[in-house]
């Protein structure tokens, strides 16, 4: 397959609520396909397509890259339920250079979803499975981390990103 360049903050596709799905012809097949190799080589753990400029509500994940018969997608997610709070670290794989932001998630989720042949799963997920799968949904609702930041995680944030401008290096 091939690499997809990932979208970076600030591009347009980012902030927009992505558009469901509608079939699961051989285009999609080989943008899966492309997202995991995408992910893989940039060292992720989810990747959502508009993170390599496609606004679909489609998106790949393996929270164990070094075992890839973990992998698998995520077509027309919606969270079903939330339990508890956990805080952690993120980082975004669109806010690279810039490091993470430390905030609250759900502890853990009911997602459902359906799989690239079409067919409907749920995924009951805890840990980083649950923080992955909320990321890579919040992708598909325009948000990222950095919008979840606390003020002066987004004002840090923005000022890397300034500098690394600056820098050419964004």
């Amino acid at each position: 397959m091939s690499l997809r360049s990932i979208t970076k903050y600030g591009e347009s596709v980012l902030r927009k609520k992505a558009e469901p799905v509608q079939d699961l012809g051989p285009d999609i097949q080989k943008l899966i396909l492309d997202m995991y190799d995408t992910m893989y080589a940039a060292n992720g753990v989810g990747l959502a397509a508009p993170q390599v400029g496609i606004s679909l509500r489609l998106a790949v994940i393996n929270v164990t890259p070094d075992k890839r018969n973990r992998q698998f997608v995520i077509i027309n997610p919606k969270i079903l339920s939330r339990e508890g709070k956990a805080e952690a670290e993120e980082g975004c794989l669109s806010l690279p250079g810039v490091g993470g932001a430390a905030f609250k998630r759900s502890a853990k989720v009911v997602v459902e979803a359906l799989n690239e042949q079409g067919l409907p799963i749920t995924i009951t997920a805890d840990g980083l499975l649950a923080r992955c799968l909320q990321h890579e949904i919040d992708h598909l609702e325009g948000k990222l981390i950095i919008h979840r930041a606390s003020l002066k995680r987004q004002w840090e944030m923005r000022w890397a990103i300034r500098k690394l401008k600056k820098e050419d290096l964004w």
